[in-house]
């Protein structure tokens, strides 16, 4: 797995534009099946990609599989999202998306200290 920097940078623009939600759960939150299909439909794989903290250089670009640890709904960010992403990475040792998210996570407390 490697990190996705395009998708990193992403997430910290989303921040900045107000494109967040923080208590909103993942479960709730996060695209269903139909919802990933229309967009990539919609938007194509490389923008797809970037709502994704790590890619798997083992799979085609071109498949779902190639795009690990979601974030987001395909409008804002959500903290709970990168919390499940750093839980997750963390059990399969995924250190460095694991500190990716946690990178991420550490924006949402500059925030909320403001």
């Amino acid at each position: 797995m490697k990190v996705n920097h395009e998708a990193i940078e992403k997430a910290k623009q989303l921040i900045d534009e107000g494109k967040f939600r923080i208590n909103t759960p993942w479960r709730d939150a996060q695209p269903s099946v139909t919802a990933e299909d229309r967009y990539i439909d919609q938007h194509g794989w490389q923008e797809y990609g970037q709502w994704f903290l790590a890619l798997d250089p083992d799979t085609h670009e071109a498949t779902k599989d190639h795009y690990q640890f979601p974030f987001g709904d395909f409008n804002a960010v959500h903290r709970t999202g990168l919390v499940a992403a750093k839980k997750r990475a963390a059990q399969h040792q995924q250190a460095e998306v694991e500190a990716a998210a946690d990178d991420l996570l550490d924006l949402f407390d500059r925030l909320n200290a403001c």
